[in-house]
């Protein structure tokens, strides 16, 4: 008897000796929910309070743990602020890695960049960067960002490659779509955020394609 049209497909085997990826563990899972409470919850109060009126009590009280369950996933706020900015790096990665394979490297850098920062609040991006603007320890940080960043970036540039030979190529590019965050960043929010910051970053790569004609 022939099986109904409505019957489930069934799975294709996987090759022989690989395993089905790993799914993550309800422990783990709900660690990364902690993890993400914990980020929202010290974000949101250090663009209402500041970064230095907020304590790491008021971080646990808002995410609703307790002062030692903090320390089990950051060791400082500093550390909070650092976790949100390696999120929105991987998202950023995430983006550069989906980008169409015949796009060319700089082109597809600067629609990564400019489809995740469409995610992004203006108002919340513009508050935070004033915060490390006013912060020395955040500065610091701040730096160290950059360079974890323009690394992530040629990973993903590489892996969407798919090619050795273009890590060079993925490397310069990288260290341009880094700095034309940096520098289209601080710009954006010197002329006062008018602009919505996917404009800003269409029209720091068309600088960055005039200089290099």
């Amino acid at each position: 008897m022939k099986a109904s049209k409505h019957t489930a497909k069934r799975a294709k085997p996987l090759p022989s000796g690989e395993k089905p990826p790993a799914m993550p563990g309800l422990r783990q899972r709900k660690r990364q929910q902690t993890r993400e409470r914990l980020t929202r919850a010290a974000m949101a109060l250090f663009l209402e309070r500041g970064f230095e009126a907020t304590t790491i009590d008021d971080i646990a009280a808002a995410a609703d743990v307790s002062r030692r369950s903090f320390f089990h996933y950051f060791a400082s706020k500093e550390d909070v602020v650092a976790a949100w900015q390696e999120d929105a790096a991987s998202a950023l990665v995430a983006e550069i890695v989906a980008r169409p394979a015949d796009e060319p490297m700089l082109t597809a850098a600067e629609n990564a960049i400019a489809a995740a920062v469409k995610r992004v609040d203006p108002t919340g991006a513009a508050a935070m960067s004033r915060l490390k603007r006013d912060n020395p320890a955040l500065q610091a940080r701040d730096q160290l960002k950059y360079e974890k960043l323009e690394r992530a970036f040629v990973e993903g540039l590489t892996q969407r490659s798919g090619r050795k030979s273009d890590r060079l190529k993925a490397r310069l590019v990288a260290m341009i779509a880094t700095g034309a965050i940096r520098v289209g960043g601080e710009s954006w929010l010197g002329e006062g955020t008018r602009d919505k910051p996917e404009t800003f970053v269409k029209r720091t790569f068309d600088a960055i394609r005039e200089i290099l004609k």
